[in-house]
């Protein structure tokens, strides 16, 4: 595994700029596609089980009605039947067979018959038949014994053939019974009985046939023991040719419910019936759900991909736009880094790239000026001794530098880059100063923070600098490129056997009729013995850096202002290094800057 991760990043490694720009982008906008396709393809197919369930349950609940309206009826020609027949008739004086007659005409449609039985099971009174078979015995049947041992309620069979009596047609039909106890009169006192009213099974079936759940969606009614009332499979389920999850779904609340039958994932609706504890049960499978949104999921796809394709080519065409200049540049940069600085450098692309080689075009402009410099300072006395000081800047330094830009951006760490680009060429800006040796306190500061930061960058943070002045120190005049070389030997012989973080404060100050700019680090120190030589005008300072040296600095800081100001040393080894810089306090101004002098 670790030689496979291995493997691919060499192979990124080997890839441009542009390849990986392309990759990149494809990569990232073909994941968002998914993403947002995966997610609106979640968020529709939940929505439509929401739509799926929601319809389900009306369908139901239309059901439901229906078959309270059904059962209402029958229970409201029991009551008529007890309250306002049974109820007001002394069996001894007069019988109530043409008012049950009556009665029963008016609901023909949806009853079989109605009775009134004794209590040991001998039959009063029966419409439209009267007489019971012989082998009948009403008192065993489950309807009869639910209504004489819970005398308080309604009871309600479940479906089965009603064959009491003699029909001479031979018609035995599939009835609900409904049965309750009951008070008869005779000569003034009362016995229990039993009312039965039977009604037609052919309503209830009607209601659950007419009411469709999809393509194969199903509704079944069972009753609060889970038996089942109706089933449009009945009598395969009936003859075990079939099964239903009919005792599971009893203990189901009303609502919708996910469950697994048969290895068939399905959707369940449930609405209990009033006053029967009967369940009405909706089932559709998923698959019949999700089947119908198989032609939208392929559309969905296919603008998914098409999509994809699209970015594909525009993340090319991007990409190759972000990337061309970049890799012009980069060619340019390597032509200077074999030291052909009269190439002309690729400016092109985005602004931030036309700024980094704009500044990288500027930037050898001033190397090329600086370099001419060199040699005609190189002639001059004296005076060209203090002129020469800002090209007297060690080659690697610079070519270290431009090395470090040219990785920042065949890495694509372009605010870096920028950022030491605008440094360096903030470096040299403030470095030629329009010839003045003569600068304010706050260029001279820009010019040691440029320094400092392209140093930072390039050692990879492996110190912190700090820069703090007072606001009225910035307006003095000083010599230019005097805290640089301080900074450098800071860099080059405090931090480089410095083991732990490294840190370099830059402090500029007024006090008492004097100026002074201390550079402290915490590096390893120097040896007195060694602190007495660095500043003697007989000792060669040799070392890493610009090659300007401390002496450097402190001759020509006493060369302007005298022997008493210049370049204080406190070190002790170990524990790291203040340099103090003592300067007079001098308002800087444009025209004593122009001749080289102070007020």
């Amino acid at each position: 595994m670790a030689n496979k991760i291995q493997k691919l990043i060499q192979y990124f490694r080997k890839k441009n700029i542009r390849v990986l720009l392309s990759m990149c982008f494809t990569f990232v906008a073909v994941a968002g596609v998914l993403l947002i396709g995966t997610s609106l393809f979640i968020r529709f197919r939940t929505a439509n089980e929401a739509t799926v369930e929601e319809t389900h349950k009306r369908i139901v609940e239309q059901v439901n009605l229906g078959l309270d309206s059904y059962l209402r009826s029958i229970m409201k020609v029991s009551d008529v039947m007890y309250f306002r027949v049974i109820k007001n008739c002394d069996m001894l004086e007069e019988g109530f067979n043409s008012d049950m007659n009556l009665l029963y005409e008016a609901n023909r449609d949806s009853l079989v018959s109605i009775a009134v039985f004794k209590r040991d099971g001998s039959l009063v009174d029966a419409v439209p038949l009267a007489f019971l078979k012989q082998t009948a015995h009403p008192e065993k049947q489950g309807w009869f014994l639910d209504a004489v041992t819970k005398i308080e309620n309604l009871h309600f069979s479940t479906p089965h053939v009603q064959n009491l009596f003699n029909d001479a047609d031979y018609r035995y039909r599939w009835v609900v019974s409904l049965s309750r106890a009951i008070e008869l009169t005779y000569g003034g006192k009362t016995e229990s009985g039993v009312l039965l009213v039977d009604m037609n099974f052919t309503g209830i079936e009607q209601l659950f046939r007419n009411a469709k759940l999809g393509d194969t969606g199903y509704l079944y009614l069972i009753n609060n023991k889970g038996e089942i009332i109706y089933h449009p499979r009945q009598q395969l389920i009936y003859s075990n040719l079939e099964q239903e999850n009919n005792q599971v779904a009893a203990a189901y609340e009303d609502g919708s419910h996910i469950e697994e039958f048969l290895g068939e994932k399905r959707m369940v609706t449930v609405k209990t019936v009033g006053y029967t504890g009967w369940k009405i049960i909706g089932v559709t499978p998923m698959a019949d759900m999700w089947k119908d949104t198989f032609q939208i999921h392929i559309f969905v796809l296919f603008i998914l991909l098409f999509t994809s394709l699209l970015l594909f080519v525009a993340n090319g065409f991007i990409s190759s736009k972000i990337a061309d200049p970049i890799l012009e540049l980069e060619k340019s940069v390597k032509e200077l880094e074999r030291g052909y600085l009269d190439i002309p450098i690729a400016i092109g692309g985005t602004h931030e790239i036309r700024h980094l080689g704009e500044t990288i075009q500027s930037m050898v402009q001033q190397m090329r000026k600086l370099m001419e410099d060199i040699v005609i300072q190189q002639e001059e006395k004296r005076k060209s001794e203090f002129d020469a000081l800002q090209s007297q800047i060690h080659p690697h330094f610079l070519y270290n530098t431009l090395d470090s830009i040219v990785w920042m951006v065949e890495n694509e760490r372009y605010e870096e880059a920028i950022v030491m680009v605008t440094s360096l060429a903030g470096f040299f800006r403030i470095g030629l100063s329009k010839g003045k040796n003569i600068i304010t306190v706050e260029d001279e500061l820009k010019h040691a923070k440029n320094y400092i930061t392209i140093q930072s960058m390039r050692f990879r943070d492996r110190f912190t600098f700090q820069i703090d002045a007072q606001p009225e120190v910035l307006g003095m005049a000083t010599i230019k490129l005097i805290i640089q070389p301080l900074l450098e030997n800071a860099v080059y012989h405090g931090m480089e056997y410095l083991d732990g973080e490294g840190k370099i404060q830059v402090n500029a100050y007024l006090h008492g009729q004097e100026l002074y700019i201390d550079v402290i680090d915490n590096g390893i120190g120097i040896p007195q013995e060694k602190i007495e030589e660095l500043l003697k005008r007989d000792t060669i300072h040799r070392g890493k850096g610009s090659g300007i040296g401390l002496r450097n600095v402190h001759e020509r800081i006493q060369c302007y202002f005298g022997e008493e100001y210049g370049l204080s040393i406190y070190s002790e080894p170990d524990e790291g290094t203040m340099i103090r810089i003592r300067l007079p306090q001098k308002q800087y101004t444009e025209d004593a800057a122009v001749r080289g002098e102070f007020l």
